[in-house]
């Protein structure tokens, strides 16, 4: 039987906290493996219990006697280069495209809005999307993203030459893990989630499989060769 998606949860409104938790006890496969309100002391809690996804609000108190925002651009790519496998989904009320990106840029594998209900309401699905290296926006998230590059119409133009060179990593050993193709890259962890979930947003789909075929589609990869004698 396969292990429960260990899911902690890092938002500093409890009434908010009991809604996800709420969503999410409907799934025999996810497991709350803790709630915590400041961000001193998400680190200590990881050290000392297993977690797959960490769902993080971007306005938590650094801790309880420093009420300042927790630093999560400078702890994001920290935790994902201790854990590699960990998957970061930030809900946020914010919707500007600059803390989006950076978000990103630090190595999240997601965005939800907080009134994005909808979203809310499919948690579970996306926790377990997440969970297993794909990426996944709110709509209004994912339109912010895509504004600066929508007057693009040449294919070749979607992806930065990095991300086309992680892309076809990827393609070329698809059973890779994240570390493994940091390794191949001569990178950090992070620096590979960054490039994928980039150009996951870019073509408009949400994990690493549907990016190879969306690449080999529209001739940004090598496309699969079919064997001799068949048509």
């Amino acid at each position: 039987m396969p292990s429960p998606t260990r899911v902690l949860i890092l938002d500093d409104h409890q009434s908010i906290v009991d809604g996800y938790c709420y969503r999410l006890e409907k799934y025999p496969d996810i497991k709350i493996a803790g709630t915590l309100m400041v961000g001193s002391e998400l680190e200590p809690f990881l050290e000392e219990n297993p977690v797959d996804v960490l769902i993080l609000d971007v306005n938590v108190p650094d801790s309880r006697t420093n009420s300042n925002p927790y630093p999560i651009l400078h702890v994001i790519p920290r935790l994902l280069q201790v854990y590699p496998d960990l998957a970061i989904l930030v809900i946020s009320m914010h919707t500007q495209r600059t803390l989006i990106q950076a978000v990103m840029d630090a190595g999240a594998s997601g965005f939800i809005v907080k009134d994005d209900r909808e979203s809310i309401l499919q948690l579970g699905a996306i926790l377990f999307l997440v969970a297993n290296g794909g990426v996944y926006f709110s709509q209004q998230a994912h339109q912010q993203l895509l504004r600066r590059q929508s007057s693009s119409t040449n294919p070749g133009d979607l992806l930065t030459p990095r991300q086309l060179e992680a892309l076809s990593l990827a393609a070329a050993y698809p059973g890779s893990t994240t570390a493994a193709l940091a390794g191949l890259l001569g990178v950090e962890n992070s620096t590979v989630r960054n490039l994928l979930s980039n150009a996951y947003v870019r073509l408009n789909v949400s994990n690493r499989a549907e990016a190879i075929a969306r690449a080999r589609q529209i001739g940004l990869i090598t496309p699969l060769v079919s064997p001799p004698n068949q048509k």
